[in-house]
């Protein structure tokens, strides 16, 4: 599996772990975040659930817009126009910019809560969002150029000899060493 898509299923899970809990039981989630014992509000479980809908529209689309599912109607057509080396859809490296941001705000946020705070849960979250952040910035470092290779070679011709010498082929080359 690609890293790409990798990073895309990782963060459409990472949405629906963070959503199904605030589904389920916005209750238990409030009381559990609060600092005195009351019953939650209705607003209060309103905006939970709306949360965890939000975070569970965010899962489809970075699936759907990155193109790990294609859109098309018939298989023929998505054979046509996809290339198995690229992202299959054209808002994909903007939608790996955005999620990997996020991600990236997440951890952050959750570093300064847990920093503040000492709990558990923001040094799990901080731990899931970092990891998420840094897989998709190496994507969109290492995933989003096509690399310069040679037809000759097949070796990346953006690769320089130092400090260390390719003396394999300066051998094959037929000079000494």
């Amino acid at each position: 599996m690609d890293v790409f898509y990798a990073y895309t299923y990782s963060t459409a899970a990472w949405f629906g772990i963070q959503a199904v809990p605030l589904i389920i039981s916005p209750k238990l989630i409030i009381t559990a975040l609060s600092t005195e014992a009351r019953k939650p509000t209705v607003l209060e479980e309103y905006l939970c659930r709306s949360l965890a809908f939000a975070l569970l529209t965010l899962a489809i689309l970075t699936v759907l817009l990155t193109g790990t599912i294609p859109l098309s109607s018939s298989l023929a057509e998505s054979e046509i126009t996809a290339d198995p080396s690229d992202p299959k859809a054209p808002y994909a490296v903007p939608t790996l910019t955005v999620t990997a941001a996020f991600h990236a705000l997440t951890a952050f946020y959750a570093y300064m809560q847990y920093t503040r705070h000492a709990q558990i849960g923001f040094a799990l979250s901080e731990i899931g969002s970092g990891f998420l952040a840094s897989m998709g910035c190496w994507c969109l470092v290492f995933g989003t150029e096509k690399g310069r290779i040679s037809k000759r070679t097949g070796a990346d011709k953006r690769t320089s000899g130092w400090p260390f010498k390719n003396e394999e082929a300066e051998r094959r080359k037929g000079k000494r060493v």
